[in-house]
């Protein structure tokens, strides 16, 4: 039998949450660029999307290494990817759009980038309260699990949201898709196998 690893999860949390610390560190020291929330969109935006995809690659790792402890994280790790995805959704409605619910409005329904991007958000959202165990026995197993496949949605929709937020170079935003599409391939190509993919 294994053993506990019992700093794992406490040193993913610490890790995941220095550059948050860092980013409020820059943005009290005005060190945050000529366009400090902009940046801090980037920043958040990107920060969301790689942790999603951390916690779509916990199943792959250990279908293809034989790793068991990424399973551990996986919770954690939506939870931090939730964390960030609502960080990036208020800056972008309290500081870059002040609140105005008209222009909020018109946003979603003509930038479709945002539109795409809000979508995955609340699509986090029943993922981010169902993420207890006690939700586990409430819903029963097989009907959580097929909730918490919406994260594979979320993350999809994020990186489109990456695609459409770029205007130029989309290098970025389509290695990200390349990673996603390769987490995506592992479990479809195991599932063929009939290797249970949890």
């Amino acid at each position: 039998m294994a053993r506990p690893l019992p700093w794992l999860i406490p040193s993913v949390v610490a890790g995941a949450a220095v550059p948050a610390v860092v980013m409020v560190g820059q943005a009290a020291s005005a060190e945050l660029g000529a366009n400090p929330i902009a940046t801090a969109l980037n920043q958040l935006g990107l920060l969301s999307l790689v942790t999603l995809l951390a916690t779509l690659a916990c199943t792959p790792c250990q279908l293809l290494f034989g790793w068991a402890w990424p399973a551990r994280l996986r919770r954690t790790l939506g939870l931090i990817a939730f964390a960030y995805v609502t960080s990036h959704v208020l800056v972008y409605a309290l500081l870059d759009r002040r609140l105005d619910l008209s222009t909020l409005g018109e946003d979603l329904a003509k930038r479709p980038f945002i539109t795409v991007g809000f979508a995955a958000w609340l699509l986090l959202m029943p993922l981010a309260l169902t993420s207890t165990n006690a939700s586990v026995k409430r819903l029963g197993f097989k009907r959580w699990k097929l909730l918490h496949r919406l994260t594979y949605l979320c993350a999809a929709l994020g990186v489109v949201h990456f695609v459409w937020r770029v205007k130029k170079d989309l290098t970025e935003p389509w290695l990200y898709g390349a990673v996603l599409a390769v987490l995506l391939a592992v479990r479809v190509v195991k599932a063929r196998r009939r290797v249970p993919v949890v």
